[in-house]
């Protein structure tokens, strides 16, 4: 065993901060018979001392910049979170200084993934960040490494415990979502400002990297368009479960040839998952990553997604492979090799869709419904509508066959327009198995 141990400072001591703490430990020799050499807890920066941590002997701060500046340690774990702010300062005096960095801050990685990733390279230091996504599911290492050998033409998942909990549970009770949006931030699923999460933003910050790690890529948040949860209804989660679907939020990045040249599409958005598709069981607050490769085919990993212990063992990880003198790119290349490629534009691919309206029972509307359809070569594969209520609105169900994403989006518009129907048409996608 090396007399050397792997000296650790750690910024931000909340829940996954704790964890790690915790899991530092209680597995040190486990940790050091594995490393060969042990991982010490040198300094610890929090605005409090925490109360109930093993940390009797460790120097504490309440200034992460000051800890960071003038501590001797080897790497830094910054656990504060968001996107600028004294995480990415502490960040890059880290990186400044040649230390390493161990993070789970997908929001600053999403948005400066890039430039740290070079500072690291210019300064002979390494950055991970397998915790930022996932949770405690190894996504980042079979994206960077298990799946190297392949061309990933598409990465997809579950990336949000809190979006899957509230749509499982909406398709468990038959609750709508403001019902169930309310007992997620009561059991501590969802933050009392829960737009970070509902809005799709977390799962794009996510997506962002994931896509990068897949196709070669910066990591640029911008390249991802958002869709949340709030407009799903236990409406439409009862006639996804007719029709034999679950309704999930999903981040999908996708690479195909557009013009001659190889594109992105990323996006976040509800969808339609059939049965038979692995995604489709994932519940409460799993999240699960698929991939497809040219060799290796389609893999599927599935575990928790947040919490102290699941995203510690991610953060120790890292942690376990600078020990063990494990390290390479962040992204997988050097920065100045990863390749810039164009965005689809919106409206450029193909889907089939499901289409929810909600229609004043009169003489004709189906049919001004059926030629907005026609007129833009849309066609439906099912329909359904029960019962009649003159006068009032009753809902009607369609799905269409797979057709051109811009066409859809014009018979929408269309239909919109239709004087007897009362609301904006539902529209979602249907997932492919």
């Amino acid at each position: 065993m090396s007399s050397s141990p792997l000296k650790i400072a750690i910024a931000g001591l909340g829940t996954v901060g704790g964890g790690t703490v915790e899991l530092l430990a209680g597995h040190a020799d486990l940790l050091a018979a594995r490393t060969g050499r042990r991982l010490e807890l040198v300094a610890a920066a929090a605005l409090e001392r925490p109360a109930g941590l093993p940390l009797d002997g460790v120097p504490f701060y309440t200034d992460a910049r000051e800890m960071t500046r003038d501590a001797d340690y080897d790497v830094l774990i910054e656990l504060i979170g968001g996107a600028n702010g004294i995480a990415l300062d502490v960040v890059r005096a880290a990186l400044e200084r040649g230390k390493h960095v161990v993070t789970a801050n997908k929001a600053m990685i999403a948005h400066h993934g890039v430039e740290l990733a070079r500072l690291a390279e210019l300064t002979g230091a390494n950055i991970g960040f397998e915790a930022s996504v996932g949770g405690g599911i190894p996504v980042i290492k079979a994206l960077r490494e298990g799946l190297a050998a392949n061309r990933v033409t598409k990465v997809m998942g579950i990336l949000n415990g809190t979006c899957n909990f509230i749509l499982s549970t909406m398709q468990e009770t038959g609750r709508e979502f403001a019902d169930v949006l309310a007992e997620a931030q009561a059991l501590g699923y969802a933050e009392a400002d829960p737009t970070f999460d509902i809005d799709g933003i977390d799962t794009a910050h996510k997506l962002a990297i994931l896509a990068s790690l897949a196709f070669g890529m910066p990591v640029s948040i911008d390249a991802v368009t958002c869709e949340g949860i709030r407009h799903v209804s236990a409406l439409d989660i009862r006639y996804a479960a007719e029709l034999g679907y679950r309704i999930k939020l999903l981040g999908v990045a996708s690479l195909s040839e557009i013009n001659g040249e190889l594109a992105t599409d990323c996006r976040v958005y509800p969808a339609m998952v059939p049965l038979g598709f692995p995604l489709a069981h994932v519940d409460g607050p799993f999240n699960a990553v698929v991939t497809e490769g040219d060799f290796v085919g389609r893999t599927v990993l599935e575990g928790r997604g947040a919490g102290a212990h699941p995203t510690a063992s991610a953060v120790v990880a890292d942690l376990i492979d600078l020990a063990c003198g494990r390290v390479g790119p962040a992204f997988g290349l050097p920065v100045d090799r990863l390749e810039p490629r164009p965005t689809a534009p919106r409206g450029a691919g193909r889907a089939a869709w499901y289409i929810r309206l909600m229609v004043r029972d009169e003489p004709g509307v189906f049919a001004d419904i059926a030629a907005a359809l026609r007129d833009e070569k849309v066609s439906m594969e099912q329909v359904i509508q029960r019962g009649r209520a003159p006068n009032q609105t009753v809902p009607v169900v369609m799905t269409v066959h797979e057709t051109d994403e811009a066409a859809m989006l014009r018979a929408v518009a269309r239909i919109n327009g239709i004087a007897s129907v009362a609301e904006p048409p539902r529209l979602i996608r249907i997932e492919p198995l």
